[in-house]
């Protein structure tokens, strides 16, 4: 398996992730949407495969975003705990394809939750998800959740 140097975007959200960043979404661009999408994939348990893919992404930029060099690498860490080599240089394609995975998973959540949201409003549901990441406990320790609650978000 070869390095890559982007990240896919499942095709089923395009519109979605529009509406998600640019001057009328919660998030400046594509990356930090896709970060919020797989923090909360992965906080509601939920990654989900995809093939049909969007415009890929390069994964260079993820670094210099507040978290994100290491949101891959962590949601990998707590997504196979009993593999320690997830996180070595030649696995990269695999850490890629679960942050792909969760970030699917999360948009399909935040699509459901539009769907039979009171508000259609995506600055107000966002808003509200993060809220819930704050204040809702978990069984477990979640240190991506954590992340996703205490990231730099301009709202």
């Amino acid at each position: 398996m070869g390095t890559t140097d982007r990240f896919r975007r499942p095709a089923q959200h395009e519109d979605l992730l529009n509406e998600l960043q640019g001057k009328e979404g919660p998030f400046r661009n594509l990356v930090e949407a896709m970060m919020f999408a797989a923090a909360l994939g992965q906080r509601k348990n939920r990654r989900e495969e995809f093939d049909k893919t969007g415009e890929p992404i390069r994964l260079a930029l993820m670094d210099g975003r507040q978290y994100g060099d290491v949101l891959i690498d962590m949601l990998a860490a707590v997504k196979v705990q009993d593999d320690p080599k997830i996180l070595a240089d030649d696995r990269l394609d695999e850490r890629v394809r679960i942050f792909e995975e969760y970030a699917n998973g999360g948009l399909s959540y935040l699509r459901g939750e539009l769907n039979t949201a009171p508000t259609r409003d995506l600055d107000v549901l966002v808003g509200n998800l993060v809220m819930e990441a704050l204040t809702t406990p978990q069984d477990q320790d979640d240190e991506v959740g954590a992340i996703m609650s205490s990231a730099d978000l301009d709202w």
